[in-house]
């Protein structure tokens, strides 16, 4: 079955740097859209970044230029680097796939969702 296991999550004060990584597996992970999704208490789930099956990016306006977007496919494994840490960014992080849509994404639609990584950023 489609297995999503985040890790990288932590602690970290305000512009510091983490990086998270996702581990995938039962599916064919190079194919799909792979998205990271964040959540901070009492808010929606939103979208930060997103890259299709050719490396197409995207990213939300708010972690444009701090955030970056990553795959590799030969460990089937997503990343995203994230730089200058701002206390807003305090959330818990999702990463989720998007399959059977033939490695394009759908905005910020996903069929399976991994359990999440923390991270808390202070001021």
């Amino acid at each position: 079955q489609v297995q999503l296991v985040e890790s990288g999550g932590g602690s970290v004060q305000a512009g510091g740097s983490l990086r998270l990584s996702c581990a995938a597996s039962g599916y064919s992970y190079s194919g799909a859209c792979m998205i990271w999704l964040r959540q901070a208490p009492g808010k929606e789930r939103e979208g930060v970044a997103r890259i299709d099956s050719t490396n197409g990016v995207a990213y939300a306006d708010f972690v444009k230029d701090r955030f970056t977007i990553s795959r590799d496919n030969a460990k089937n494994t997503l990343y995203l680097q994230m730089n200058s840490l701002r206390p807003e960014d305090t959330a818990m992080y999702y990463c989720a796939a998007l399959l059977r849509r033939a490695g394009r994404c759908a905005g910020w639609s996903s069929n399976y969702l991994g359990q999440g990584t923390q991270v808390t950023v202070s001021s």
